[in-house]
Order: structure tokens, then C-alpha cells, then sequence
């Protein structure tokens, strides 16, 4: 049957979709139709009478090659079953198991899983001799080589900017993953990044197989083109290369993964590489309300390197965003619960609200209030603030300094140190007589007595921190205690274990803040406490409604959709992210990014200016708004007046 096209597609997605032949770029700003478009050009193209046998169709995730092929199946018929549909990665080991011989290897080849890499990881850590120093954790390692070769940058570089001054023997890393990649070649094996890397190789090197797949490609397609590594992109330019029938679909405004080597100058960059290219705009929202797009507008106008697209509303409706200026942390917790619960009464649904924010540590205060009223929610992390690994191992030190007795603070302490296992912790904790204090100098020195070598050096800079910290400090300021242990050993620990340190290292400072508001020691671990089970009633309580509010980063929020959205902690520093600011791009990076927040909302939009975090030492910083929301004109925002304290 025919498909009507001019019915089912507003003007620009039937230009897009009706494009000639030759490289086309579709713009697809927020909220447009870019699926739609996508699964109707594969459609008009079966029904120009084009093979589906010879188009290729790349997105990121294979749900997202299948929603789009069974879409068109749905439209034009089974043929589009013979689309040659997948990630990048599904497309190269396609490739590779047919002419891996071709450039040197069997193509009865291993693909490693992540397991299999971090265990590979870690034997040529061992035969180097690099274990008993200090070291980065497989996890780190591999994170950092994929990074390096789906970037195309140096090891090094990617190494000395991860690590910045940690003392972490960075030099050794280039050395352990050159053994890493002899290892693999040895058995035969790829890893994950390896199929992109092996795969554009098979393609430069190969004349003869890279002109047979350009001749079968007579179409490519690409979703969600912005986020392309230059691997990605070398690989749809070379099956493109003689049809040059390639349409990419993405929109700029929403390259948010440059830290995972998305290079959002493959986009840019198009017209360039193709000065024949037939550009189309995608600028109609379906999903926000006015007010909230003229907000979003306004913001990433900001931005010069990028193609300018203004978004305009179909929906009608007067209502303007909110912005909120709030006294702290706290009052910002107040006030998005009381909201919450006013939406419930207007029968916005839990599952339609959503709390944005730019980094998980941010939502902590609001974390625990919302477990405090057993109001059900989700985290898209999975893990709460209090139930993260690295808040529970500085937790475990704070833990024993109130309650000696605590044997599972105990052994999770010692299990940082290097040599430590749970039959050795177990031992020396019996051998204390299942008792122990940081804060008396005897029982650290007894366990240093007792540590295997490989873990005393750790255990001595420990115990140095700790001296001179005592009972009195710890009433005063119960943060003291996690920064000295910080500053000794677990900042490097961070560093040597997780991916992400630096998140980390700002949630144990974020740690350090709330501990501060607390008299005691003890008043903060029964709030802990308090929490703990509350989380277990909430548990109870979202089995019985499955219907949640949702916490989410930014980052994880993309692509989603909710009827209210907050975004929280909209101040200098904090949103955009300081740190990010110091990256070359940083700026024009956070302001995607708060985008990406903005155009979540359908019908509400609330944005939050606390002006004062409390500091480690009872103080306070004080912040200024985030430059995000100044830029907005103050037509287009309704400031609310605080009705919580």
C-alpha cells in the first residue's frame, strides 16, 4: 500500500525524507521528528524501488536499529528486512569475520567481553611487575586505553590528562597496554574498541574490499551522527565513498560526549567534507509548551560554533518556566518536594516528573528529604548517594571511630589496602580482640604490626593523617577525619580504582559539606542510619506503586522526555561544572548541556538558583547564577516567590 508522505510528515521532515540522492544532512533540534524522519526516508527509499539489501543503516544501540527497521517493516513491507541494520561495532566485526585474513589475523577470532579484557588487564599488570606498586585498576586502564584509541590520541596524552599531578606511575601505563595488545595479537582476540580501530584498518589498507562494500552501500544512513568518534566517522565516509548517497541525522545543540571521544566536529564539519551536501532543518517541537523552548532558545544562542535553528512550539500555552532563587541546598530540597507534591495534586503522575542536575552529589540534600517523606524515587545511577562504594569506604573509617566494635567497617577499611583480603582482615581483626579506634594511636599501631609488607607503606601515611586527630576535633567537625584520610590514601586510591575519580573526590567533598551540619559524630551516622532504613520502607513502597519520581544526571537524562522537570543547583561553578570550564570547548559543552536539560520538559520547567553551600568547616561558599541563567531575558522566565522555608 502507498504511503502518503505529505499526510504523515510536516513540510521539513518530508523534505528531508523526499531528499535527492547525494550526501544529505538533516538538523534535527530537540523534540522534531528525528526518528520519524529517519524511519520514513528508509520507507520513500524501498519505495523508490531501492534494495533495503543495499542500505546500511547506523545507530548507537541495536534497540535503536530495531525500533527504526521494524517501523519501516511496518510501512513498506517486509523487504526492509534486508537492511543491513546495527551498531558501528556490529557493523565492523561484520566486516572483519569476512576479510580479517585480508590484514593478518584468523577471522575465527575471540571477542573479548569486558571480563575477559580486565582479567587480561591485570595478568600483564602482574608480569610487568607493576602490583605491588601503586597503580591504576584494570577498570581505569582499559577505560583510558579505549578512550586513546577511539579518539585517535597518544596514550600518554589521554593518561597525563586524566590523571593531571596524582602520583599514580602514569609512565608505566603506555607500557602495560603495549603488552595488552601483544597479549590479544597472541591469542588471536579483539576487544570492543578493537572491532573500530581493526575495521577502519581493513577499510584504508584493503582497496579491493573497501570498493566491494561501496559498491553494495548505494545508501547509508546515520542517527544520532553528533556523537560519532573519529573512528565512527572514518568509517562512514570510506562505505559512502563512491554512491556518496550518505544522510546523517543529528543535532549539535545535543553533543554532550566528548569525554567518551564523541568529536562533535564530524557534524560541524559535513558541508565541509561534502560542499554538495543538502542540508534540511528539523525546528518544529512536538514536545515542549512555548515558553520552555523560548528558554532553551535563548540559552544556546549563546554558542558560536554551531548550526543556528530556532525551535517553534506546535503545542499552545502560555505558561513561562520557573525560576526559583533559593537560599541553599537545603531550601532547594524543600522547595522541589513541595512542588512535587502539588503537581501530584494536579494529577501530574510521579512517573512524569524528573529532578536534572549536572553531576549526582548535587542531589544528595534532596536525596535524603525525599526518603526522609518516603516519597518513592529512582536514581538513573542506580545507587544512592549513601550506598556508592567509595561514601561507604571513607564511611567505614567514620564509623569506627564512633563504634570501635564495628567488625564490618573494620574489614571494609582494610580491604582498600593492597595485599588485604577478607581472611587476613578477619585474622588481624580477631587478633584485636574485635576492637578498634583510628583515633588511639595504639590500635594503629597494632595493626601496622600486623599487615602483610605490600600494605604498610598505605597504612603509615594513614596513621600519620590521623595523629592529632581526637575525640574533641570530631565534635567540632566531623569531616576532619574524611579529609585527612582523603588527603593520605584515598584520593590516590580514587584515582588508581575508578574511572571517574574526580566525581569521586567532589562527592566526598560534597561528604565533608553535609557532615558539617551535624554537632556530633553520632548525630550524623544515626541520620545515616535513619536513612538506611527509611530506604528499605521506600523500597517497600515502589514495589506497591512502580511509578517513581526520577533523579538523573544530565548526561543520562538525553533523549528522554517528562511532563515536569527540575534542574537543580543552576549556580557558577556547580552548573556549568568548573572543572569543565577549564577544557578547551568546557563553555560551549555545559551550554549543550543545559539545553539538553531544558527541552526534557514538556509542560513545567523549574530552574533552581541556591545562592550558599555550606563549606567543610561550618562556613559557607557563596555562589553566583549560573551564567545560564542570567543569559535568559527576564520576560521569559516567572520568578517564583518562596513559599518553604
Amino acid at each position: 500500500m502507498s504511503i502518503d508522505f505529505e499526510k504523515a510528515l510536516n513540510a521539513e521532515q518530508l523534505a528531508a525524507v523526499t531528499a535527492r540522492d547525494g550526501p544529505v544532512l538533516v538538523i534535527a533540534a530537540a523534540g522534531t521528528g528525528k526518528t520519524r524522519t529517519l524511519t520514513y526516508r528508509v520507507a520513500h527509499l524501498v519505495e523508490r524501488g531501492v534494495d533495503a539489501q543495499r542500505m546500511l543503516l547506523l545507530t548507537f544501540t541495536n534497540r535503536a536499529a530495531g525500533e527504526m527497521t521494524g517501523r519501516a517493516r511496518e510501512l513498506a513491507g517486509a523487504t526492509v528486512g534486508g537492511i543491513w541494520g546495527g551498531t558501528f561495532h556490529h557493523l565492523a566485526n561484520r566486516l572483519l569475520r569476512r576479510h580479517s585474513p585480508a590484514i593478518g589475523f584468523d577471522a575465527g577470532y575471540t571477542i573479548l567481553d569486558q571480563d575477559d579484557s580486565l582479567s587480561l588487564l591485570r595478568a600483564c599488570v602482574n608480569e610487568l611487575g607493576l602490583r605491588d606498586r601503586h597503580f591504576p585498576k584494570a577498570e581505569v586502564l582499559l577505560s583510558l586505553y579505549g578512550l586513546a584509541r577511539n579518539s585517535e590520541r597518544p596514550i600518554e596524552q589521554v593518561v597525563e590528562r586524566h590523571f593531571h599531578a596524582e602520583a599514580v606511575h602514569a609512565e608505566e601505563i603506555p607500557r602495560v597496554c603495549a603488552a595488552y595488545a601483544d597479549r590479544k595479537r597472541g591469542m588471536n582476540a579483539l576487544d570492543f574498541d578493537d572491532l573500530l580501530v581493526e575495521a577502519c584498518r581493513l577499510l584504508r589498507e584493503r582497496a579491493d574490499v573497501r570498493e566491494r562494500y561501496q559498491e553494495r552501500f548505494l545508501h547509508v544512513l546515520v542517527d544520532e551522527y553528533q556523537d560519532t568518534n573519529p573512528l565512527q566517522a572514518e568509517l562512514v565516509d570510506a562505505l559512502a565513498g563512491r554512491h556518496r548517497n550518505l544522510l546523517v541525522v543529528g543535532d549539535d545543540f545535543q553533543s554532550i560526549y566528548s569525554w567518551r571521544g564523541a568529536d562533535f566536529q564530524n557534524f560541524l564539519s559535513f558541508p565541509e567534507r561534502y560542499p554538495d551536501a543538502q542540508v534540511y532543518k528539523l525546528e518544529t517541537n512536538y514536545r515542549s509548551l512555548p515558553g520552555i523552548l523560548d528558554v532553551a532558545n535563548a540559552c544556546i544562542a549563546g554558542n558560536p560554533r554551531q548550526f543556528q535553528k530556532t525551535l517553534r512550539a506546535v503545542r499552545e500555552g502560555a505558561v513561562r518556566p520557573v525560576l526559583v532563587e533559593l537560599r541553599d541546598g537545603g531550601q532547594q530540597a524543600r522547595f522541589v518536594i513541595e512542588e512535587i507534591h502539588r503537581l501530584r495534586r494536579e494529577g501530574v503522575p510521579p512517573g512524569e516528573i524528573a529532578v536534572l542536575y549536572r553531576a549526582h552529589f548535587q542531589a544528595m540534600e534532596l536525596q535524603l528529604e525525599l526518603t526522609r517523606e518516603q516519597v518513592p524515587y529512582v536514581i538513573t545511577s542506580g545507587v544512592r548517594f549513601f550506598e556508592q562504594a567509595h561514601i561507604k569506604d571513607v564511611c567505614s573509617l567514620l564509623r569506627l571511630a564512633h563504634q570501635p566494635g564495628d567488625e564490618m567497617a573494620f574489614l571494609r577499611l582494610l580491604a582498600l589496602l593492597p595485599k588485604i583480603g577478607e581472611r587476613t582482615a578477619r585474622r588481624i581483626w580477631e587478633q584485636l580482640g574485635g576492637r578498634f579506634s583510628p583515633l588511639r594511636p595504639p590500635d594503629v599501631a597494632a595493626v601496622a604490626e600486623r599487615l602483610p609488607a605490600g600494605a604498610r607503606d598505605d597504612w603509615q601515611a594513614i596513621a600519620e593523617a590521623l595523629t592529632g586527630v581526637g575525640t574533641d576535633d570530631l565534635r567540632r567537625a566531623p569531616g576532619e577525619l574524611i579529609e585527612r584520610f582523603s588527603a593520605a590514601f584515598y584520593e590516590r586510591y580514587a584515582a588508581e580504582t575508578f574511572e571517574n575519580y574526580e566525581r569521586r573526590i567532589e562527592d566526598l567533598d560534597e561528604l565533608e559539606r553535609y557532615l558539617s551540619r551535624f554537632e556530633t559524630l553520632g548525630d550524623f551516622l544515626n541520620e545515616m542510619a535513619l536513612m538506611t532504613n527509611l530506604d528499605a520502607q521506600a523500597e517497600t513502597v515502589r514495589r506497591a506503586e512502580p511509578d517513581s519520581i526520577l533523579l538523573s544526571t544530565v548526561h543520562q537524562a538525553k533523549g528522554l522526555e517528562w511532563s515536569a522537570v527540575f534542574v537543580l543547583w543552576l549556580a557558577e561553578g556547580l552548573f556549568p561544572s568548573g572543572r569543565s570550564l577549564e577544557e578547551q570547548g568546557g563553555d560551549e559543552e555545559e551550554r549543550r548541556l543545559f539545553y539538553v536539560a531544558a527541552t526534557r520538559a514538556k509542560d513545567s520547567l523549574y530552574l533552581c538558583v541556591p545562592a550558599a553551600r555550606r563549606t567543610k568547616d561550618r562556613g559557607w561558599n557563596f555562589y553566583t547564577p549560573s551564567r545560564f541563567v542570567t543569559e535568559i531575558p527576564p520576560k521569559l522566565v516567572r520568578k517564583e516567590p518562596l513559599r518553604y522555608g
